[in-house]
């Protein structure tokens, strides 16, 4: 990982150097490979924080329908939602840990023995802390995201069937974190054991992405989405194919109201993301119609190589695939 060269908010330049490094890594079959469940391919979490009077989030992508529920915790005795998880870090968490069940065929992920290290490891450089320093925010979003619910419920055309899945991103966890010793090792390591249904949707079905052009991404989790998604889809694609707006507008842009200035807003931002992912993968091949939609043709797959596992052959399948269908 570049970890020195990666971090967000940098000038046309230095993005550009950075893009030329991970391009002749790319050509040198040494990238930074990473995984993520197809699952999350197709759809993911929130852009910025929908507030506390909202209970449920979602999205859709063609038959396939994603709402998220925040966690709740007691406080002084009252029930108290911790709010949904959003923005670039819990995407970095859910790459990272998807990559290391992927690697070791463990559901139980090591985070290292200080939270320090685990932000270092995922992308988000040196631990600040403070009001707005990241150790905060870093240690929130982890917090939402292992309390949230996220439910996939699959269309039936025809309504004959009713069909979904409910899963947690985690079972359990361990975290040895506390804000007075945030750069102090732990004798004990960190640890999240992911739940069953995620991790039998990350290790039969897993996506390669590059983990180093997801943190040079960080900070605008649109374009995280975006790079994702097209990773996927082009490993599929045989022919040219169109997307409508309307279509992308619902997996892409549910924070936007579904106005003329809404729809406006979301192609100009779906743009200006997608422009950014260009970047990072210069051999996408998409053609932006603003009338009719994005148009995706046959393109070089980004990630050319697949890791080697760690440890031990994945377990084989389980009967039930809890994977989504084609996108």
């Amino acid at each position: 990982m570049l970890t020195d060269m990666v971090r967000p908010k940098r000038n046309e330049a230095e993005l550009a150097a950075v893009a030329a490094e991970l391009q002749a890594q790319r050509e040198r079959d040494d990238q930074d490979v990473g995984f993520m469940g197809r699952l999350f391919t197709q759809f993911s979490l929130p852009y910025k924080d929908p507030g506390d009077d909202v209970s449920v989030w979602g999205r859709e992508s063609g038959l396939v329908k994603i709402t998220v529920q925040p966690g709740m915790t007691i406080d002084e005795g009252k029930p108290r939602s911790v709010g949904f998880p959003y923005g670039g870090v819990p995407r970095l968490i859910l790459a990272h840990v998807s990559t290391e069940a992927v690697l070791t065929g463990e559901p139980r992920i090591k985070l290292g023995h200080s939270q320090s290290e685990f932000m270092r490891t995922v992308g988000l450089g040196r631990a600040t802390g403070g009001r707005t320093g990241s150790i905060g925010r870093f240690q929130n979003q982890t917090d939402r995201l292992l309390r949230s619910t996220i439910i996939i419920d699959f269309k039936d055309p025809k309504k004959e069937r009713s069909r979904a899945i409910k899963l947690n991103v985690a079972s359990s966890w361990d975290l040895w974190w506390t804000s007075g010793r945030d750069r102090q090792p732990s004798l004990m390591q960190s640890t999240i054991t992911l739940s069953n249904e995620f991790f039998r949707e990350v290790i039969d079905h897993p996506v390669p992405v590059d983990m180093n052009v997801l943190n040079m991404l960080q900070s605008s989790p649109m374009a995280m989405d975006i790079y994702i998604w097209l990773t996927y889809r082009m490993f599929r694609l045989e022919d040219p194919y169109l997307i409508s707006w309307p279509l992308l507008m619902l997996q892409f842009g549910s924070n936007l109201a579904d106005t003329k200035q809404g729809r406006f807003q979301f192609k100009r931002d779906f743009n200006k993301h997608l422009e950014a992912v260009r970047v990072f993968y210069p051999e996408l091949r998409v053609k932006v119609d603003l009338k009719a939609g994005l148009t995706l043709y046959p393109s070089d797959p980004h990630v050319l190589k697949r890791p080697a596992r760690r440890l031990r052959a994945l377990p084989g399948p389980t009967e039930r695939d809890t994977s989504l269908g084609a996108g």
